[in-house]
């Protein structure tokens, strides 16, 4: 779970330069960052209203590992 500050920050960086805001909380090479990407190309306001969405409502995965196994 992010603090409320680092949330705050990405709001505010998803309103002002909306693949940004995406990039720091999802990374460059994902699927919401392209779309947002694309989106800001396409009109402002609509790379604004899906980045809010992907900061706010996405969820984060952390990386999972079941494919690795142990060796003893």
């Amino acid at each position: 779970m992010d603090s409320r500050c680092v949330i705050l920050c990405e709001v505010l960086l998803a309103i002002f330069l909306p693949p940004l805001g995406v990039c720091l909380r999802h990374g460059c090479c994902t699927v919401e960052f392209l779309i947002c990407l694309i989106l800001t190309i396409l009109g402002y306001v609509p790379g604004i209203i899906y980045a809010l969405y992907a900061i706010l409502c996405i969820q984060t995965e952390p990386p999972h590992y079941h494919h690795y196994h142990s060796l003893a």
